[in-house]
C-alpha cells in the first residue's frame, strides 16, 4: 500500500523552528521531485519546497524562501522540511507529495 506519513506539525510561537518528517512506504522516493505544499484556511494550496530525486536542486517559494530548507534521505525513504523563523502566516497544514501520492497533512499553527 502506498502512503506518505507526514509527522511533527504543531502549535509554536513567532521565531521558533519545526521540523517536518514525510516518511514514505509502498514506493520508493529515490525517483521522484518531493514536494511540500501547504494550505491555510481559506486559502489554495501552495507548494512550499521542491527537491529534485537526486537532492542537488531546491526551490522555494519567496515567502519562505530563506527560512525553510527541504531535505530527503533516499535510503531512509524519508523527506523533511526544516523551518526556522516561523511567523504566523506559515499557519497551514503541510502536505507532503511525490507524483500522484499525497499524504493526509499535518497542521503547523504559529501563534503567540
Amino acid at each position: 500500500q502506498v502512503q506518505l506519513v507526514e509527522s511533527g506539525g504543531g502549535l509554536v510561537q513567532p521565531g521558533d523552528s519545526l521540523r517536518l518528517s514525510c516518511a514514505a512506504s509502498g514506493f520508493t522516493i529515490s525517483i521522484h521531485i518531493m514536494n511540500w505544499y501547504r494550505q491555510a484556511p481559506g486559502k489554495e494550496r501552495e507548494l512550499v519546497a521542491s527537491i529534485t530525486s537526486g537532492g542537488s536542486i531546491r526551490n522555494y517559494a519567496d515567502s519562505v524562501k530563506g527560512r525553510f530548507t527541504i531535505s530527503r534521505d533516499n535510503a531512509k525513504n524519508m523527506a523533511y522540511l526544516e523551518m526556522d523563523a516561523l511567523k504566523p502566516e506559515d499557519t497551514a497544514i503541510y502536505y507532503c507529495n511525490a507524483f500522484q501520492f499525497w499524504g493526509q497533512g499535518t497542521q503547523v499553527t504559529v501563534s503567540s
